[in-house]
């Protein structure tokens, strides 16, 4: 437990929720990620929010030992660190994460039909609810995840009132012009759709595809409503440049600790630059 709450309270997000403040939500694939995202948190004496997607799942072959792995980091951090399970678009890795004691998790139905997204989510929210387990869920089709979204989709706000009414989830995450990704931060947020779905959603709105924004709209979105912003590409290019880098000046090199160590320092850098800016945003 830190300041009074545990690791993996979702109070720590939703009463960010109007505050003009975000959390960063960093994506993990190796140790190496989630070791440098705890660290980096740790540096900005700040919450974080430390993710395994679905496809980091399928890497790994399996949930459990890279979940236990986050779950033990978590738990030894000096800062409160939610671990958290990304875009699951099954429902059985999401009753596996709750049977390991996962206590965030984000259910991905978002390119079914609408009514199909409500009723599989619904069932999604009784199961983890019933096992004290917050749950967020998307709406409106964020672009650039495995080519599946339509370029240019954009949430409606009153459809995302009325899926989260029938739906009881925790957090939704809304498409206002950013994409999964990008490998250049020039995505331009459509701000004033973000406050108007911020006055009509009575939960946290939760911004994907965040490592194509840059600063100010990053900033911008923050101002406007969104509590909580998803990293992920952005950690992978900090990592790989650097590893790059080391590689190019030791050809010979062997040994991964040597270029691995420098890129998890990258990573970690990173993460306490993006929380510093989410939570002083203006």
């Amino acid at each position: 437990m830190v300041n009074g709450q545990t690791a993996t309270d979702p109070a720590i997000v939703r009463d960010l929720r109007g505050s003009g403040r975000a959390i960063g939500a960093f994506n993990a694939i190796m140790l190496e990620h989630a070791e440098a995202v705890v660290a980096g948190a740790e540096d900005a004496g700040l919450p974080v929010i430390l993710q395994i997607s679905q496809n980091a799942v399928r890497y790994h072959g399996s949930l459990a030992p890279f979940a236990a792995a986050c779950q033990r980091l978590a738990e030894a951090a000096t800062v409160p660190v939610i671990v958290h399970l990304d875009h699951a678009e099954d429902e059985t890795l999401i009753h596996q994460a709750v049977d390991l004691g996962i206590r965030s998790v984000m259910f991905d139905a978002a390119t079914l039909p609408y009514a199909d997204n409500v009723a599989r989510t619904r069932a999604v929210v009784a199961h983890c609810h019933a096992a004290g387990c917050w749950v967020e869920a998307e709406l409106g089709e964020v672009g650039g995840k495995d080519g599946a979204h339509a370029p240019g989709v954009r949430t409606d706000p009153a459809q995302a009132a009325a899926f989260v009414t029938a739906t009881g989830v925790d957090a939704l995450a809304v498409a206002v012009g950013s994409s999964h990704a990008m490998n250049s931060r020039d995505a331009v947020l459509d701000d004033d759709l973000i406050a108007r779905l911020r006055q009509a959603v009575p939960v946290p709105l939760v911004l994907h595809g965040s490592s194509g924004v840059p600063e100010d709209g990053l900033r911008r979105a923050v101002a406007h409503g969104i509590t909580k912003v998803n990293v992920g590409t952005l950690l992978n290019r900090a990592l790989t440049g650097e590893v790059r880098a080391v590689l190019a000046d030791h050809a010979g090199l062997t040994d991964p600790r040597k270029y691995l160590a420098p890129g998890r320092d990258a990573v970690r850098a990173e993460v306490t630059r993006t929380l510093r800016l989410l939570a002083r945003p203006r």
